[in-house]
């Protein structure tokens, strides 16, 4: 029984919305109203029915059965009984009457229709079953219904007899039941066309009910469309507030509070973030002096004809390598802080073909140890952007790979063309991203250099212990600075570094 409830549950449609839950279950309250009124009327009327059957049953008394032991058919003033008769005459139609004898029907008969109620049809034919019925009428007791299989559903009534006998007097249900059948059509029409007005009607009460609510609703979905991430916010007008004492007018104060909350602490954020790139911005710009200096006075002390200690001399290399790192960090965070800020790019056609073929080159020469390959268009590519930046993108990328991955791994570099888009594809047939570091690989000064040359890759110099984690960041930054998207897709064996400029770019 639980399984078929729960499957008709599934097979009934779900109703998502408030306003449809509302008016649905305003419609099914007053259709439970209207079910319970129409069965209390019919139920009413038919027992009132009933009863008034059962008083005229009791008024007519034994009469009409009484003179059934007559055997003619038409009852006239010149017979024998002229009392007796004259009490028997002027019967309604379909009156019933019936006469036992030790519980066995000796006589029946019933007053047509198209009489005047004087004249008796003794030839009314009872079955075996009518018999017994009507043997089973409690005699003195109260009305009861038989079905008479010839006559239909009859209200009898049982009496005793002045010769012992049984006499049954019974009158016709149909009217009644046809009077109740009638209250049913009525009140189902009746209650139809309330249910339907009431559905309509109250569908657009709720409607208007609701409306408030609505655009609550809508300046939410306004809100959750906007780009909250970084970059200045500005939320949109606030939510028309109703009267504070409905709830619906308490959902939209709540929810302008909670706007305005929203928009201080963006407005921070943001005044925040302006000031940490400004900084870095500043601080990148300043370091690059000083940074430039130690390394050109440890080239200088290197270059010194006189003889210096080797330690000193391994000690002047380290401080010319390490200020070579830091210069390449430095310049790489006031990239970043640039781009961060907004700064535009050069838009002009880039050939993207020589770029690949110049950065493949260059690789090959770093990378001697690695399998290097290309799959090129047969055609150039042009697309349009910064040519020293997008050429950034390719070197960090050919980095990334070269550095972070064992000696004898295969790196393709590709590219595609379509009508919505041009596609740069970097693959490396490495050990892969760690899984646990895919999800921010992308993010700054994220490093996995160890597990990613776990194979048998080597780095030397200033590379040693893998880079600062911000070339890959930079390679998501310049990207998005030309309106497009880089993806990764790792797994032991294979990588996947894919740049896609969007519509329009490629030419």
């Amino acid at each position: 029984m639980g399984g078929a409830l729960k499957a008709v549950g599934r097979r009934l449609p779900r109703l998502r919305t408030l306003r449809a839950r509302l008016t649905a279950g305003l419609v099914v309250l007053l259709a439970v109203s209207c079910a319970a009124v129409g069965v209390a009327a019919v139920v009413e009327l038919g027992g009132f029915l009933t009863g008034r059957l059962d008083q005229q049953l009791a008024q007519v008394g034994t009469q009409f059965p009484a003179s059934l032991e007559h055997k003619g058919r038409t009852l006239t003033d010149h017979d024998a009984d002229d009392r007796e008769r004259g009490d028997t005459r002027r019967q309604a139609p379909h009156t019933f009457g019936a006469r036992l004898v030790d519980g066995a029907v000796t006589n029946s008969g019933v007053v047509p229709a198209d009489t005047d109620g004087t004249t008796i049809d003794l030839k009314v034919p009872l079955t075996a079953q009518d018999r017994a019925e009507l043997a089973g009428v409690p005699v003195g007791g109260t009305a009861r219904t038989v079905r008479l299989s010839a006559l239909g559903e009859y209200r009898v009534l049982a009496a005793k007899g002045r010769d012992g006998d049984v006499l049954i007097t019974g009158l016709p249900l149909e009217p009644v039941d046809a009077a109740v059948h009638r209250l049913e059509e009525v009140a189902a029409i009746v209650f139809g066309a309330a249910l339907l007005i009431t559905g309509f009607a109250g569908a657009l009460w709720v409607r208007w009910s609701l409306r408030p609510l609505s655009r609550v609703a809508a300046t939410a979905t306004r809100v959750s469309e906007l780009p909250l991430a970084s970059g200045e916010v500005a939320l949109p007008s606030r939510a028309p507030e109703s009267d504070p004492r409905s709830e619906v007018g308490q959902v939209a104060g709540a929810f302008n509070r909670m706007l305005g909350h929203v928009e201080d602490a963006l407005t921070h954020r943001h005044a925040s973030e302006e000031r940490l790139r400004s900084f870095a911005a500043d601080a990148s710009h300043e370091l690059r002096t000083p940074v430039a200096s130690i390394r050109g006075h440890a080239e200088l002390a290197l270059l010194h004809p006189d003889p210096v200690p080797p330690k000193v001399t391994r000690a002047l290399e380290r401080i010319e390598a390490e200020s070579a790192r830091m210069g390449v960090m430095v310049d790489e965070m006031l990239l970043l802080a640039r781009l961060d800020a907004g700064r535009p790019l050069e838009r002009r056609p880039v050939d993207l073909t020589r770029l690949v073929l110049d950065a493949v080159a260059d690789a090959r020469a770093a990378g001697p140890d690695h399998r290097w390959a290309l799959d090129l268009p047969e055609e150039p590519v042009t697309v349009t952007g910064d040519a020293h930046r997008l050429q950034q993108v390719l070197a960090n990328l050919l980095a990334n790979a070269r550095l972070h991955t064992p000696v004898g791994t295969k790196v393709t570099v590709t590219v595609e063309t379509a009508a919505e888009a041009t596609r740069l594809l970097v693959h490396d047939d490495g050990p892969g991203v760690p899984a646990e570091v895919q999800p921010g690989v992308f993010e700054r000064f994220t490093r996995a250099d160890r597990r990613r040359t776990e194979g048998g890759g080597t780095a030397t110099g200033a590379t040693a212990g893998g880079g600062a984690g911000l070339g890959l960041s930079i390679v998501a930054a310049v990207t998005e600075a030309h309106g497009g998207t880089v993806e990764l897709e790792s797994r032991p064996g294979s990588t996947t570094f894919t740049v896609e400029l969007p519509p329009g770019e490629a030419t």
